[in-house]
């Protein structure tokens, strides 16, 4: 029977040290995952022992600060409340209580200060001191300003992407034009949304740089809350558009995707200036 000893272990470098002082490397050859166990406040590894043990059940080892563990918990959280607050579930001005949704997701309260923090660089909640978070207004002019900025990145994605011809994401950019064309011609508006944010996010992909498609991701998840097109009146020009844009892409003529893209942004632009004045 295998003798495992209580153990440190050191998450940057995977090093151990044994409660009698000693060192020994896990046996594994891969990062073995991380489980909690609720029940008596450890963490399971995996069949983890000593080298001079055979493998055996799963090792329990002292809890310690794990930030893989606490960064998938608080991506989960983030996910759940940014999704509630764009389709106004949790609306503006709503105060978030960490205590409140530690005790909904069944977590700590460290991922839940991770998410806050999270939600806040993105615009969706402000955090004031001995006040806590509030879901933030959406701003009229604060939704300009973004679009503004989506344009221009827009057009560097739809260059990029034309440049390389589409790259790996040529077949999915043909492949979603065509799910887009169908869904318009079927009147299936219900479908139109999450197609036209996938068209945009896979010309940001397909530009090949990877930080531009994380900026246009932030911005599109925040325009999108606080802009709501008609898209019945749009089925057949925003189709229209996606498909020159692809065409232009796959053809590698970049000032010409360039081009209709910062076009096809400016509508965009033009009909939330038009719903605004209208709303006022």
């Amino acid at each position: 029977m295998a003798t495992v000893l209580p153990a440190r272990i050191n998450p940057a470098n995977g090093d151990t040290r044994l409660a009698n002082g000693g060192h020994s490397e896990p046996s594994w050859s891969t990062p073995q995952a991380v489980e909690p166990d609720h029940s008596c406040g450890t963490f399971l590894l995996a069949n983890a022992t000593t080298n001079d043990a055979a493998p055996g059940p799963a090792a329990r080892v002292h809890r310690f600060p794990y930030p893989r563990f606490v960064v998938a918990k608080s991506n989960s959280v983030v996910t759940v409340l940014r999704a509630e607050i764009i389709d106004g579930t949790i609306a503006a001005g709503t105060r978030l209580k960490e205590e409140a949704i530690a005790t909904r997701f069944g977590v700590s309260r460290v991922p839940i200060r991770e998410a806050l923090l999270q939600l806040e660089s993105e615009g969706f909640i402000n955090t004031e001191k001995y006040k806590g978070a509030t879901v933030s207004a959406r701003s009229q002019h604060d939704v300009v300003e973004l679009m503004q900025i989506r344009r221009g990145l827009e057009v560097l994605a739809a260059t990029l992407a034309a440049e390389a011809r589409g790259r790996d994401q040529a077949e999915h950019l043909r492949a979603v034009v065509a799910r887009g064309r169908q869904a318009g011609e079927d009147g299936a508006v219900n479908e139109l949304p999450p197609l036209i944010m996938e068209f945009h996010e896979v010309v940001a992909r397909a530009s090949g740089n990877a930080e531009l498609a994380r900026m246009l991701d932030e911005l599109l998840r925040r325009i999108s809350w606080g802009f709501e097109l008609e898209i019945e009146d749009r089925i057949d020009t925003s189709w229209a558009d996606h498909a020159a844009i692809a065409t232009a892409i796959l053809g590698g003529s970049p000032v010409q995707a360039g081009y209709l893209m910062g076009e096809h942004i400016l509508k965009d632009e033009m009909i939330y200036r038009r719903q605004s004045i209208s709303s006022d």
